[in-house]
């Protein structure tokens, strides 16, 4: 049956409370996270098989070329993972003359892809299931086959820009026959599930070591790319110590450059400056200090943010309370600005979540970064790689400039908040993550001050509408405000898109936030998944 999916009507999902809960941008995905809680598994195993799964149902923005970050919060402290890979040992600056990005289809942007390092990590050190077990609902899916849900459907026709022999393998991956499967059409993907199998058998070695990164090196070879099985079998993911920033009592965590996490905490460090729980989060006055402090921020993000190896300015400059009380002081409550933060560029990403009766919890995220990424699939075996390269700059002497062996400024963020116990320790408050290219940050300071300012419940705080800033004063801004907000906006001088409806470019966020005997979740509207518990 033909029916209509365009949801006219504005709906209110309810939060969802328990002890073991999930939550991602597809049913399914979260319900195989839930299957290993049920099996006696962790939230990292629940999260591992949530990852895993979605690179099969939800191809259109992760696969297994893909990168993936994660938090964890285990035996009483947090953990950050960085499993992003670098730039070709063999990359020459000179591939890219007379460019002026970075070309998102083909080998130009593609790294070394560092999500299956990330699952065997995870499951290495806090993982209490075989990756043989964990990998089961994503082989099962892969090999049996599922439903296409409705903004995955939307989202698969986006493979149409792949065209000409380079790309043939996408094609004959997903879109055998010439068509892209749309909502209600039947998808199986055995490739894929031989892959993960392999990866599963063997801990990840067959993909950065054994017969997976020999096909990969020969398709580079055959294709003009720079990646070799040197470059995969050199990589391995990092754990890293978060960095952090207090917001009226809600510490917010973020992994550390190359992740653009740091872009979050200077515009909430800024924000501090303001009286923001006295205003009405939905006020034009709370917004425009907001927009304004978040396009500092990425003022700052895109000119700094790098391989931490080749920054040439530390995290704790850029969050040093003098340095934000300064850029606090270049907002003019009374006209917006032109901070030269640049133009964002477009991303596709998932999130999960995940937390378990025992006090661990997860925030993860995986990405091909574009879409369905590079275009370029390794034939025979459902690898799709990711374009994460083309977040390189092609400024000379840039700090993220491209360059061999480099890790690129890094759009996807897991995120995770603490707050003061009684006895001055951090406890575990929430994991969290707003998808979506550089609406990350913008999402991840939106959601957590509609509930540390105002006390909205993990629901609300994601089915609000959402900003994001563009180039210069462009902004788009969901519907769902007030009209006087909109027309107050305009006459601050901010220069407004208006969408139809509340949409995924604004972010597919996920939500699951500690109480006392349990947690309460919520999962983002603007996609086709679900918190799921018991």
């Amino acid at each position: 049956m033909d029916f209509d999916y365009s949801y006219p009507y504005s709906s209110q999902r309810a939060p969802v409370f328990a002890r073991n809960i999930v939550a991602t941008s597809h049913p399914l995905a979260a319900q195989a996270g839930l299957e290993m809680l049920r099996r006696g598994g962790n939230a990292v195993d629940a999260a591992v098989a949530t990852a895993m799964c979605l690179t099969v149902l939800e191809p259109t923005s992760n696969g297994i070329g893909s990168d993936n970050f994660a938090l964890v919060w285990t035996g009483g402290g947090l953990h950050g993972l960085n499993a992003s890979g670098r730039a070709p040992a063999a990359l020459r600056r000179e591939r890219y003359a007379g460019m002026e990005s970075i070309p998102p289809y083909g080998w130009d942007g593609i790294t070394t892809p560092g999500a299956v390092s990330g699952w065997v990590a995870l499951v290495k050190e806090f993982g209490s299931l075989a990756l043989t077990t964990i990998a089961e609902p994503a082989i099962r899916y892969a090999r049996e086959g599922w439903v296409v849900s409705p903004e995955i459907g939307r989202y698969w026709s986006g493979g149409r820009q792949y065209r000409g022999e380079l790309f043939k393998a996408w094609h004959d991956t997903f879109a055998p026959g010439g068509k892209d499967p749309d909502a209600g059409d039947f998808v199986r993907l055995p490739d894929h599930g031989d892959t993960l199998e392999r990866i599963a058998a063997t801990d990840g070695e067959a993909f950065y070591r054994g017969p997976l990164a020999e096909r990969i090196e020969q398709s580079a070879i055959a294709q003009g790319g720079d990646l070799r099985g040197a470059d995969l079998a050199a990589h391995k993911a990092d754990w890293v110590r978060p960095i952090s920033l207090d917001y009226h009592g809600w510490r917010l965590h973020e992994i550390p450059p190359n992740g653009q996490g740091l872009t979050a905490l200077i515009a909430l460090g800024i924000l501090r400056h303001f009286d923001m729980p006295g205003m009405h989060p939905d006020s034009p006055e709370s917004l425009h200090l907001a927009i304004e402090a978040m396009k500092l921020a990425f003022a700052d993000a895109h000119r700094y943010i790098a391989d931490p190896a080749f920054m040439d300015v530390t995290v704790e400059a850029l969050l040093d309370e003098g340095y934000l009380r300064e850029r606090a002081g270049m907002i003019d409550p009374s006209r917006a600005q032109d901070f030269k933060q640049g133009q964002p560029k477009l991303g596709g990403t998932v999130l999960l979540t995940a937390a378990d009766a025992a006090g661990n919890m997860v925030s993860m995220i995986q990405s091909n970064y574009t879409g369905f990424g590079s275009g370029i699939v390794i034939p025979g075996t459902g690898i799709s790689m990711h374009n994460r390269g083309c977040c390189f700059s092609l400024e000379e002497g840039h700090p993220n400039e491209v360059g061999p062996g480099k890790r690129p400024y890094h759009t996807i963020i897991p995120g995770f908040v603490t707050r003061a116990g009684a006895d001055g320790n951090d406890e575990p408050v929430m994991a969290f993550g707003v998808m979506g290219g550089f609406m990350q940050p913008q999402g991840h300071a939106q959601v957590l001050m509609r509930m540390a300012d105002h006390r909205q419940n993990p629901q609300s705080a994601l089915d609000a509408p959402r900003w994001q800033v563009s180039e210069g004063v462009k902004l788009t801004v969901e519907p769902g405000f007030d009209a006087a907000v909109y027309e107050k906006l305009r006459d601050l001088g901010h220069d407004l898109t208006v969408p139809e409806r509340r949409n995924a470019g604004q972010g597919r966020g996920q939500v699951i936030c500690r109480l006392e005997h349990g947690y309460v979740a919520g999962s983002d509207l603007r996609c086709d998944g679900q918190a799921v518990g018991y």
